[in-house]
């Protein structure tokens, strides 16, 4: 009789907690509807309290409740919401509530939401409304630094790691500048910036399997088509931070404050093969290499850990001391050891520049033809062989109309630099304009004969053929 009316009480229980959750979550279900038909349509306002209903009642119900949702309207369109037409204490309010919400969206949707990711909106939420919420440039950091820290994967928001450094750099210009300060603010930088590269890397890898693709003549899909654009956003957003960084980082980082920093750390850090990498790439990065310092990190780094790095400065040693010989042979050696093909890519192009620069140009045009083909995203060979071109138009032709004819090659080879790279878009385009409003006009066609379409090789080193306009 007692186990009877213990079951009985049981199933009681169970059915009215049954009913319960099954009205709580109708409930939920019925304002969600309501949220997010509102949210849907900007009225979100009149979304609010429906809203709050379900993030209070049903947490983790849905992801909609957390989400920054353009098209649907999420929570944090809501809140956004709030906070652009709110002020004072009210304010203050919605931007810790959204801080919150954050916290939330991470702890219900991880997977959806990393906490690299969580901690990047939350770092610039707290800096956009800083002096709102009454937080020290530290403690926005802290909170950079947190996810650098703990979810260094998922940190790669452009925006974020702009502002993470910038954070830091106000923070030593604000303090005493000590050696020890300069050496920590240049480590943050070289930090950064090798999470830009790994994340750079990633996108042009994706992005030169789409050029590669329309190389080779086949179209793109629609699909492929909008992944390239999104690569291409993504690389354009990199590029636009890392020169920003750059410039920051040099108008502290000049070689009078770059070499008591690295004679003063050598003995401790002698050993230690990222140091001397870093520093090496420093120095170079900012023509310290006349400098003795150099030098003899050059040669510490070759004896601790010869690299493909190495090499290439060996050979830039070897060419500041006049032995062309043996730079080509350490050029030549960094490039044989490098087996990456964007970092092999800088090392190719770099030897390009040099051979530009000189006026080798059959030799420079070969090496920007194997830095395409190594990484065929990156347009910018294009542009300097289009130049090369422009450049001997005096010299590979023998009548006027020959000489100018050479500017079609060149709009030729510039274009290809807009096609292959969407960044260079713009400056292709103007640079086919510049070239073919030098190259023959119609009457000068007229003149020689020519017709629109005809082949016309263009001689001396170029050797190339192309089409009268």
């Amino acid at each position: 009789m007692m186990k009877t009316k213990i079951t009985l009480l049981l199933l009681a229980l169970v059915v009215g907690f049954n009913t319960s959750y099954s009205q709580q979550n109708e409930e939920c279900m019925n304002n969600l509807s309501i949220f997010s038909s509102y949210a849907k349509n900007k009225k979100f306002d009149e979304a609010y309290d429906a809203w709050k209903i379900v993030r209070t009642k049903c947490p983790g119900f849905n992801q909609l409740v957390y989400a920054d949702s353009k098209k649907n309207g999420g929570g944090q369109n809501i809140l956004e919401h709030k906070i652009d037409n709110s002020t004072g204490a009210e304010k203050v309010a919605f931007i810790k509530d959204l801080l919150k919400l954050y916290e939330e969206y991470n702890q219900y949707y991880a997977s959806k939401f990393p906490k690299g990711e969580m901690l990047s909106e939350m770092g610039k939420l707290s800096y956009k409304y800083k002096k709102d919420l009454g937080v020290s440039t530290a403690e926005v950091y802290n909170i950079f630094d947190r996810a650098y820290k703990e979810d260094l994967k998922n940190f790669d928001d452009p925006n974020a790691l702009y502002t993470y450094f910038t954070l830091k750099v106000e923070m030593y210009d604000a303090g005493a500048k000590s050696i020890e300060d300069t050496q920590s603010l240049f480590d943050k930088y070289d930090d950064i910036n090798e999470k830009i590269e790994a994340e750079v890397n990633k996108a042009t890898e994706k992005l030169n399997s789409y050029v590669k693709k329309e190389e080779a003549g086949t179209e793109l899909t629609k699909k492929e088509g909008q992944y390239k654009r999104y690569y291409t956003q993504i690389l354009n957003a990199f590029d636009t931070v890392s020169e920003s960084l750059d410039g920051i980082v040099n108008e502290r980082g000049t070689c009078e404050v770059l070499i008591p920093i690295y004679q003063k750390n050598f003995e401790e850090n002698k050993n230690d093969a990222q140091w001397l990498q870093r520093a090496m790439n420093k120095m170079g990065q900012k023509d310290c290499t006349d400098d003795p310092m150099f030098e003899k990190l050059v040669a510490q780094k070759n004896t601790v850990e010869p690299d493909a790095t190495t090499a290439y400065y060996l050979g830039v040693l070897n060419e500041k001391k006049g032995d062309n010989a043996a730079a080509e042979k350490y050029y030549a050696q960094a490039e044989q050891l490098e087996t990456d093909p964007l970092k092999k890519w800088k090392f190719v192009f770099a030897r390009a520049e040099k051979n530009k620069k000189k006026g080798a140009y059959a030799k420079a045009r070969s090496l920007y033809r194997e830095a395409l083909n190594l990484n065929p995203s990156k347009g910018t060979p294009h542009l300097r062989i289009a130049a090369m071109y422009a450049s001997s138009a005096n010299n590979c032709g023998n009548s006027v109309y020959e000489k100018r004819a050479t500017y079609w090659a060149a709009a030729d080879e510039a274009a290809k630099a807009g096609r292959v790279d969407g960044r260079l878009k713009s400056a292709a385009a103007r640079t086919v304009a510049s070239y073919e409003a030098t190259a023959p006009d119609k009457t000068m066609n007229f003149s020689e004969g020519k017709n629109a379409g005809d082949p016309i090789k263009i001689g001396c080193w170029i050797g190339v053929t192309t089409r009268v306009r």
